[in-house]
């Protein structure tokens, strides 16, 4: 079972700065028939040095009990960090997503992770993610397997690999929106853009739930970085994605391209792509672009700004 969280292991996390590492930082987990690897997320999560650290997890009924073993979870870490909310039946990773990002603003999280609970989304990088945050002054961090440092597990089959890199291409070349892991589950989100971006709006009911935030963000005007990670194969059970949710993924583009949302905006391209230079943290390899051994530059979209938008969006990371 460790297996997969092993591979996605790879350098151990960064070390923040003491107010920074006692935010108040809400991860949201769906699982449907994660039973297997629950256990080890939340305790690696746990595990990390993040003071300010809360988890909620959103499980839609598993046959498989995993609604109990998150029950366990969270008598055992205490419910003040750990909270579960239980669905009738399954209703789609968007809807789930939703409802658990909206419970952690409502709760007073100051930043909001998604990611997945297979073992995927290595919790290790989740420092890393803050730090490169708070030191640029962004408003989202998507942990990406598309831009230089990036990778993906070595047993992913060359048919996923090829799906995968087609879909993020053909979403890319329709929506234009300058970010090159489009479909990316893995994101660090300040609560304010969440606030900006309306959440509880977001249609998309499966998997097209990414990119669908990702076209609200840059419309938005939000700043958005990515972060190389290494992208671990599942480390047990099956994926869960129904032809009902291909489907979806494979029109959304289209109706936001052509639909009511209409235009697209002019962008420019965000990557922070950067091996960790030794001895140094997250935020100092973010403050000093030019010893990044990828790109790091500006991610500015000229729109309106609502006027819930915070001054710290006011910084700009010049291009390195």
């Amino acid at each position: 079972m460790l297996a997969g969280y092993q591979e996605g292991a790879g350098a151990p996390p960064v070390k923040l700065p003491g107010p920074w590492s006692a935010a108040a930082v809400t991860v949201v987990l769906p699982t449907y028939n994660e039973a297997a690897n629950l256990p080890v997320v939340v305790d690696a999560l746990f595990g990390l040095s993040l003071t300010g650290l809360r988890m909620v997890v959103v499980d839609d009924n598993s046959p498989d009990g995993t609604g109990d073993v998150a029950e366990e979870l969270a008598v055992r870490h205490g419910r003040d960090r750990m909270s579960v909310v239980h669905r009738p039946a399954k209703q789609g990773l968007g809807r789930a997503y939703v409802d658990g990002m909206s419970r952690a603003v409502r709760g007073g999280a100051e930043f909001v992770v998604q990611m997945d609970s297979d073992l995927s989304h290595g919790p290790e990088y989740l420092p890393q993610m803050l730090g490169a945050l708070l030191s640029s002054n962004a408003d989202v961090i998507i942990g990406s397997r598309y831009i230089a440092g990036a990778s993906l597990g070595a047993g992913w089959p060359r048919r996923r690999k090829l799906l995968s890199g087609l879909a993020n291409t053909y979403v890319r070349a329709l929506l234009r929106l300058g970010i090159r892991d489009v479909t990316a589950g893995f994101k660090l989100w300040r609560s304010t853009a969440l606030h900006d971006l309306d959440i509880v709006g977001v249609q998309s009911n499966g998997y097209s739930f990414q990119v669908e935030m990702n076209h609200r963000a840059v419309r938005r005007g939000l700043k958005v970085l990515e972060v190389p990670i290494h992208f671990a194969d599942r480390a047990a059970g099956r994926s869960k994605m129904r032809l009902r949710e291909q489907i979806e993924s494979a029109l959304l583009p289209f109706r936001l391209r052509f639909g009511t949302h209409g235009r697209q905006p002019v962008h420019g391209r965000t990557s922070l792509a950067a091996g960790q230079p030794a001895g140094k943290s997250a935020a100092q390899s973010v403050a000093q672009p030019a010893a990044l051994s990828g790109q790091c530059c500006e991610f500015a979209v000229p729109q309106p700004r609502s006027k819930h938008r915070a001054s710290h969006r006011k910084t700009e990371v010049k291009a390195g």
